[in-house]
C-alpha cells in the first residue's frame, strides 16, 4: 500500500513549513525520537552498522513502559497455553538465545554490564484440569521448554503448590541496568530535550529544532512508546495507527519475601507473572503481572490491592503475607492499531516517506524491530558517513546539549504503600 504523503496539520501552528532555524544545520543520518529499549538497541545497531544518529528522549530513558516491564526476556511459552504454535510464540522463540548471548559478551550489542536478576523463570500451575491440559499445550514447537523440578530443586515459596513446578530457560533482566550500559556506550548521541516543531516540506520531515540548532535528518525513526501519539500529531500525521492496552501492575515489598521470578499458568492463561527485584533500601520487591493486571484495569487501587493479595494466596499457598506492603501503577501497552484493539502478534514498523513509526510489542522483540528497520534504510550515503562514528559537524553542536538520566523503577517512585489491603 502507498503511504500518504506527510501534510502539515492545519490545525496545529507547531508544525512549520518555513525553516526553524539558521544554518549552519546539523545533519544526520538518522534522528530516533524515543529512548526506551526500542530506540536504545536501535541507537546501537545504527552506529554499528556506519549511520551518524543521535537519540533525543523528552523526559528519562525508559520512562513509561520500559523501566515499568518485568523484564523477561520470553521464549513465547505464554502465547501457547491453548496447545498450538501461535503466530506470537514464532515471532518471539529466537530470542532467549540472541538475548543470552548478547548478555554474555558473545553477539552485539555486547551488553555485559547488564543485571541479570535471574538466568531462567519458573512455571507452576494450580490445580485445575484446565491448567492440567495448559501445561501440556506450553510445550509445542518452542525452542525453550520447560523441565520439570523435583526434591530440593523446587524452590521452598512453591513447595505447597499443588501441580508441578518447572524451570524455563526465560532470563530476567533489570530493564533500567540494560539502559545504562547502552547510554555509557553511546552517551555523545542521546540527547535530552522536548521537540515541539518540525518542518515539513516536500512530504517529508526536512527538519526540527534541538536546543535552538536546525537539526536535518535523512531519516525520522518514532520509537516513543505512547509519545509516538503526540510526535506524529506535530508532524502532522494521521494518529489512528495506534492502540494503547492498559495494564494495572501490583508491586509487594517486605524484607521477609524470597526473590521469585516466574508464571503461575490456569489453563490457557497467565493467572499471575511475579518477577523480584531488591529496592534501594534493601527489601524484596515483587511486580506481580499476567490476569491479575488485566483484570485490574477495570479497579480502582484498593480493590485491586485485596483481589491481588487473594490471588497470591491463591497461586502460593503457605506464603506468609503478613507485614507485606503493597502498591500499584498503570501503564500503556502502545501498539500498532489492530482490530477490535488485540494484541499484535510481532513488532510492527509504518513507514511513510522519511518517517518511520515503531513499536516493538514486547521488550524482548528490541532486536528484530531494529534489524527490520534497518533493513527499510538505505546505506548511509553522506560524504564522512559510514563509519558509525559522529562527524564533526554533528559532534560538536551536541556536545553542550543535556543528557537525560535513566528513570527509576516503578517501585522507587511510588508514594503510596498499604499493610493490609
Amino acid at each position: 500500500m502507498t503511504s500518504p504523503p506527510l501534510q502539515p496539520s492545519a490545525a496545529d501552528p507547531q508544525t512549520q513549513t518555513q525553516p526553524l532555524a539558521t544554518a549552519p544545520a546539523v545533519r544526520v543520518d538518522v534522528a530516533v525520537f524515543g529512548g526506551g529499549v526500542a530506540g536504545m538497541w536501535l541507537m546501537d545497531a545504527l552506529v554499528r552498522a556506519g549511520y551518524d544518529a543521535v537519540l533525543v528522549e523528552k523526559h528519562a530513558l525508559g520512562e513509561g513502559q520500559t523501566v515499568c516491564a518485568q523484564g523477561i526476556i520470553h521464549s513465547g511459552l505464554k502465547y501457547t497455553l491453548k496447545g498450538g504454535m501461535t503466530g506470537s510464540a514464532q515471532a518471539i522463540r529466537e530470542m532467549p538465545a540472541l538475548w543470552r548471548r548478547c548478555l554474555a559478551g558473545e553477539d552485539r550489542p555486547d551488553l555485559r554490564g547488564t543485571r541479570i536478576r535471574s538466568e531462567s523463570c519458573l512455571l507452576w500451575r494450580t490445580q485445575s484440569l484446565s491448567s492440567k491440559l495448559g501445561m501440556v499445550g506450553a510445550r509445542a514447537g518452542l525452542k525453550v521448554r520447560p523441565v520439570r523440578l523435583t526434591g530440593d530443586d523446587v524452590p521452598e515459596v512453591l513447595r505447597a503448590c499443588p501441580g508441578g513446578v518447572f524451570r524455563l530457560d526465560e532470563q530476567v533482566i533489570a530493564p533500567e541496568s540494560l539502559l545504562e550500559v547502552l547510554l555509557e556506550r553511546h552517551r555523545g548521541r542521546i540527547i535530552q530535550a522536548d521537540v515541539d516543531r518540525f518542518e515539513v516540506t516536500d512530504d517529508h520531515v526536512a527538519a526540527f529544532e534541538l536546543h535552538g540548532r536546525r537539526v536535518e535528518p535523512t531519516h525520522l525513526v518514532l520509537t516513543a512508546g505512547a509519545g509516538n501519539a503526540e510526535l506524529r500529531r506535530l508532524i502532522g500525521m494521521p494518529n489512528e495507527t495506534m492502540q494503547r492496552r492498559p495494564l494495572h501492575m501490583v508491586m509487594m515489598r517486605s524484607p521477609s519475601l524470597p526473590m521469585l521470578q516466574g508464571h503461575c499458568v490456569d489453563g490457557a492463561k497467565t493467572r499471575a507473572t511475579i518477577t523480584s527485584d531488591r529496592d534501594a533500601a534493601g527489601r524484596v520487591v515483587w511486580q506481580v503481572g499476567g490476569q491479575v493486571s488485566e483484570d485490574g484495569v477495570a479497579m480502582e487501587r484498593d480493590e485491586l490491592l485485596a483481589f491481588a493479595r487473594h490471588e497470591v494466596a491463591a497461586v502460593l499457598p503457605g506464603l506468609d503475607l503478613s507485614g507485606v506492603e503493597w502498591a500499584s501503577y498503570r501503564v500503556d501497552r502502545a501498539e500498532r492499531q489492530m482490530p477490535g484493539n488485540k494484541r499484535p502478534e510481532d513488532h510492527a514498523v509504518l513507514q511513510e516517506r522519511n518517517v518511520l513509526t515503531c513499536w516493538p510489542t514486547k521488550l524482548a522483540l528490541a532486536p528484530v524491530l531494529a534489524a527490520d528497520i534497518i533493513g527499510k534504510l538505505p546505506p548511509p550515503a553522506r560524504e564522512g558517513s559510514g563509519t558509525g562514528i559522529l562527524s564533526v559537524n554533528t559532534a560538536e553542536p551536541l556536545a553542550a546539549m543535556p543528557r537525560p538520566a535513566v528513570a527509576p523503577p516503578p517501585w522507587e517512585t511510588a508514594d503510596a504503600w498499604t499493610r493490609d489491603p
